[in-house]
């Protein structure tokens, strides 16, 4: 099957053509400043030129028209016809309470989701536009919704509570939810497969945005973002977890009112708040490296907040078989592995501090010594392909 993987935002829209055959990208594109002016489409298909287009796209709709034109190009297309496509797979943002897995679109399930846009009122206005759009574009073929918070629906309710009244989380459903679910679900895939079964495993997915799970018999029991992605460790713009009290009490003195404060504490905290510098964590480590003390207090941070997150999984979880980096920073930043790794050795971690300086070129570049305990690898992340499987799943019998 050829499954078309479509992560749409507001503005923007990233696609993948995928053969589940062999799990082969057959084309992958980006269109960029959808509803603005100057709107380009770029794609690069497998043995093929770079396709660029620069074209109007008012809405989603328009945009997927463009996909459809640039996957069917003559000269650097990847299909002869759009018959070729089995189901299209979307990433969405947020599935509420109202979905514990990936589901196959219907109107009740696009109800549900547009009740659930107060959730994720950045992401999931795009999303589901992008939906309505290809049904509209794609008319018959299956349309398959894959959730970035559904690989969290098992945690217990000791774990995504809040300490709140209860009728508050009954009727609003304010609790921790999670995110990056397809990134944590494809990493806890291949750790089984590295393993050679199920285990206690503690994923660090880390990059601009960043979140950590505890996986035990390949279910997430906890995870540490929560009602939205601002919670949990120290992000590249994000400030992770803070004091309440304290987001009032910079509200009062900046002027600013909740509304502006969230989105400060989502824009201008995290490493780019404390080194000054940039929220690219490649800029604070060069810094960091040339001696600039905030530069190397940011870093201090974020491995010291990883690190807390790490031995509070290692205690819900029972002890650790393997700690997985992932993310461009987890699988890129050894000055941050390096801090989360280092003091680790209590909970039976060997860590090789050559490897984690030069990573074997290895699917998982195992990064502890033979006589670890517990291991520890990077295992690159692939969300499409998440996307790709469970949309192969849920429609094989419907395009056959």
């Amino acid at each position: 099957m050829k499954i078309l993987v479509i992560n749409a935002g507001s503005s923007s829209l990233k696609y993948q053509l995928i053969d589940t055959a062999d799990e082969k990208v057959l084309a992958k594109g980006l269109c960029e400043r959808i509803t603005m002016e100057h709107s380009l489409l770029t794609q690069t298909a497998e043995g093929k030129e770079k396709l660029t287009i620069e074209s109007p796209m008012p809405t989603h709709k328009e945009a997927m028209e463009l996909v459809l034109q640039a996957l069917l190009d003559d000269k650097n297309g990847a299909i002869k016809s759009v018959k070729e496509i089995s189901a299209v797979g979307h990433r969405i943002l947020h599935s509420g309470e109202d979905f514990k897995c990936s589901v196959v679109v219907d109107d009740e399930v696009i109800a549900k989701c547009k009740k659930n846009i107060e959730l994720g009122p950045l992401h999931m206005p795009g999303n589901i536009s992008c939906v309505e759009s290809c049904m509209a574009v794609m008319p018959g073929v299956p349309m398959v919704m894959v959730f970035d918070t559904t690989f969290h629906a098992t945690m217990p309710a000791k774990a995504y509570m809040y300490g709140i009244p209860y009728e508050l989380y009954d009727e609003y459903k304010v609790r921790k939810y999670g995110f990056h679910g397809t990134s944590h679900k494809y990493i806890a895939g291949e750790a089984k497969k590295w393993l050679g079964g199920d285990k206690r495993i503690i994923i660090c997915h880390l990059g601009n945005g960043s979140s950590l799970s505890a996986v035990k018999d390949g279910k997430c029991v906890d995870t540490t973002m929560g009602f939205t992605p601002l919670e949990g460790v120290m992000m590249g713009t994000r400030s992770g977890d803070i004091d309440t009290a304290a987001v009032e009490f910079l509200g009062a003195k900046l002027g600013k009112n909740t509304h502006e404060m969230v989105q400060f504490l989502n824009k201008q905290c995290g490493m780019l708040g404390v080194s000054g510098i940039s929220s690219d964590c490649r800029d604070v480590t060069s810094a960091a490296k040339a001696g600039n003390e905030r530069a190397i207090l940011t870093l201090d941070m974020v491995g010291y907040r990883i690190k807390k997150y790490v031995g509070a999984f290692a205690a819900v979880l029972g002890g650790v078989d393997a700690i997985i980096f992932t993310g461009g920073i987890g699988e890129h930043g050894p000055e941050i592995r390096q801090r989360v790794m280092e003091g680790l050795e209590y909970l039976g971690v060997d860590f090789d501090l050559e490897l984690n300086a030069n990573p074997p070129k290895e699917d998982v570049a195992v990064l502890s010594k033979p006589s670890s305990r517990v291991k520890v690898a990077i295992i690159p992340t692939n969300e499409e392909l998440v996307i790709a499987r469970e949309t192969r799943d849920l429609t094989a019998n419907l395009t056959k």
